[in-house]
């Protein structure tokens, strides 16, 4: 495996507690998704209680909530970003305290979860990071694929994970090879002494073969000194529990629902 040490001249979080992971991935997610907006020529908008990316018409928009405590001109200025937004729209709420059904989104909830600093096991496979072009477009096309990213089909180089995000300061996008062939692939970001994890999937073809386990202890390897967050999906949660991560709380989802005909 080969990765970059990202322990140099980084701070490291005093001990975190499960009640403060929420806000901890909050801040975190608005580092990934203003490194991602900036990256792509988005604008990044920031206000106290929320920061959003406002994409195009595939990319759309994306909400972070960074506070349970909106204020009424925070929401209305949020509800009139969603109303106007060209493309899809999705928010993350970690503090699950933000009512967005007034703009007809579908919601479900998701747990945070946390893990303190310790020991990584080896991964079984290859994991390396991204650094060539060819790699991240690699990459790219795993999670497109795993996660089902239809609005980002047909396939344009470089749309999900333009180049410049990896130059982006504490970024990193990491692939697992299985045989040879990319075949997993994840991305972790650290700000303010804690890491995280996004993206992280496995190529259908290689589904039940460890992959995703790879991604992550590969991944996780250089952020073994600090905190680590994520927010696990149902199927994701007991591989994340094997590796020594615990429930903090649910965070709360939301996303537009697509005009019909669906696309």
């Amino acid at each position: 495996m080969t990765t970059r040490s990202t322990s140099a001249d980084r701070p490291v979080s005093a001990s975190v507690t499960l009640a403060e992971a929420p806000l901890r991935q909050a801040r975190n997610s608005a580092a990934l998704w203003t490194a991602t907006g900036r990256a792509r020529g988005h604008e990044v908008i920031r206000r106290r209680g929320f920061v959003a990316v406002d994409g195009d018409e595939r990319a759309g928009l994306r909400i972070l909530i960074q506070e349970p405590d909106l204020d009424p001109d925070e929401l209305a200025e949020l509800s009139e970003l969603v109303r106007r937004a060209p493309g899809p729209a999705n928010a993350e709420d970690p503090f699950g305290s933000t009512d967005l059904s007034h703009l007809g989104m579908r919601n479900w909830q998701m747990p945070i979860m946390l893990r303190r600093p310790g020991p990584v096991a080896e991964p079984a496979l290859d994991v390396f990071r991204v650094q060539r072009p060819e790699d991240l477009q690699a990459a790219e096309r795993i999670v497109i694929e795993g996660f089902e990213l239809t609005g980002f089909e047909p396939y344009r180089p470089g749309e999900l994970f333009p180049p410049a995000l990896i130059e982006q300061p504490g970024v990193d996008v990491f692939v697992a090879s299985c045989d040879g062939v990319p075949a997993g692939a994840g991305v972790t970001v650290v700000d303010d002494g804690i890491g995280s994890h996004y993206w992280v999937g496995t190529s259908p073809a290689f589904r039940s073969r460890g992959v995703g386990r790879a991604v992550m202890l590969g991944s996780l390897t250089p952020l073994a000194d600090l905190p680590v967050t994520l927010t696990a999906s149902k199927l994701g949660r007991p591989l994340y529990e094997s590796m020594g991560y615990t429930v903090a709380a649910p965070s709360t989802w939301w996303a537009s629902v697509p005009a019909a005909p669906s696309r």
